[in-house]
């Protein structure tokens, strides 16, 4: 069985790897995605990566194949706050953070293949992340960092931005970009447990 991630983000890569799927390529979708305004907006992007990269590949010739492919999105005060286009905007976000609840949505989709059969499952997962209210010196040693300014939300949960968590309700992997146990469940459901467990196990080639 032949598994793509749909994505170049690190942090997705990771996290396959560290549930023990080992065994895939990297594709990463070049797709137009919609502006985001309501959690739905999120699955339908990360439907559309995965819809991308499955148009793209080569014809069946009776190979299964699992696409997965993910979208993230925050929202603090029932505004969705994307990937800052500069320092200023980094800024504005963690201000708006700083000491606040906000909300973090991550879908998955999953595209399964194989002879006679095409079937897809799409999860939204939802947790709920509180930041510690940030000092402007702080806030400028974080954007010095380089890391918000490519992260949805203007933080990274598994980096140098853990340290601005002070309370988080859900999945962790969500915050990170690919809650791994509404994974599990999708592939549990396209594909059965005993492949499922093959799969985690290295098995990349069942």
């Amino acid at each position: 069985m032949k598994v793509i991630l749909a994505s170049s983000s690190p942090r997705r890569k990771e996290i396959l790897n560290l549930i023990g799927l080992k065994d895939f390529e990297i594709y990463p979708p070049r797709v137009r995605e919609v502006v985001v305004k309501a959690p739905s907006d999120v699955k339908t992007n990360a439907l559309r990566k995965a819809k991308w990269v499955y148009k793209r590949l080569k014809p069946f010739k009776g190979e299964e194949i699992l696409i997965i492919a993910s979208d993230t999105a925050v929202f603090a005060n029932g505004t969705f706050l994307g990937k800052p286009k500069s320092i200023k905007e980094a800024r504005k976000f963690l201000k708006l953070l700083s000491g606040r609840w906000h909300t973090v949505y991550t879908t998955v989709a999953v595209i399964y293949r194989k002879p006679l059969k095409v079937a897809r499952k799409i999860t939204l997962s939802r947790t709920d992340v509180k930041f510690k209210p940030l000092t402007e010196k702080e806030i400028d040693w974080y954007i010095s960092t380089g890391e918000p300014l490519d992260k949805a939300g203007a933080y990274g949960v598994q980096g140098f931005g853990a340290v601005f968590i002070e309370k988080l309700k859900g999945d962790y992997f969500t915050v990170m970009g690919l809650p791994a146990k509404e994974l599990y469940s999708s592939l549990k459901s396209l594909i059965g447990l005993e492949k499922t467990l093959k799969l985690l196990s290295g098995g990349g080639g069942i």
